[in-house]
């Protein structure tokens, strides 16, 4: 997978998208969802995402084959945090592993600013190693954790708030 295309989503992308996402549920790992969504319980979810300030992005390879998608989401919905994004990455279970993630968060990072982000975060689970260690090898740093705060089959789990200034000062 040499190359990457980053494409806003189209509402026709909506079905692809919850099959990645459904894709991570079972792992207990990746989201706090204890069973798959439907399409059209996301309905909302895409349409609250602006390509010129929140995108979602479709990413796929110069095949055009759809292996993940991108999603800035507003942090805390006030006004003084709108420089401020959630950052979330899934991939298709066959891309995982490959390097991809490293190519995809660098390409977010870089392209925050155009679209006024100055702080990029992401909420992991802190027994999330593999997407802890993507984040922190690109400069996130950890900004905090709240300890057991989520159930998943009876196991108490905590989730780690990791950050990064995309641009500094004000």
């Amino acid at each position: 997978m040499s190359s990457l295309r980053f494409r806003d989503a189209a509402i026709e992308d909506l079905p692809v998208i919850v099959e990645i996402y459904n894709s991570t549920v079972s792992s207990r790992m990746v989201t706090a969802d204890t069973d798959t969504v439907s399409v059209e319980s996301r309905e909302e979810w895409f349409a609250d995402h602006n390509p010129s300030r929140h995108p979602l992005w479709v990413v796929e390879t110069e095949a055009g084959e759809t292996v993940g998608w991108v999603s800035f989401q507003p942090f805390y919905g006030r006004p003084a945090y709108d420089a401020t994004a959630e950052i979330s990455i899934y991939l298709k279970e066959s891309a995982r592993g490959k390097g991809l993630g490293k190519r995809i968060l660098s390409y977010a990072m870089d392209f925050a600013p155009s679209i006024e982000i100055n702080t990029l975060l992401g909420f992991i689970f802190s027994h999330n190693e593999p997407s802890l260690k993507l984040f922190l090898d690109l400069g996130f740093e950890k900004w905090g954790e709240l300890p057991q705060i989520a159930e998943l089959d009876g196991v108490e789990r905590s989730l780690t708030i990791l950050g990064k200034r995309i641009v500094s000062g004000f």
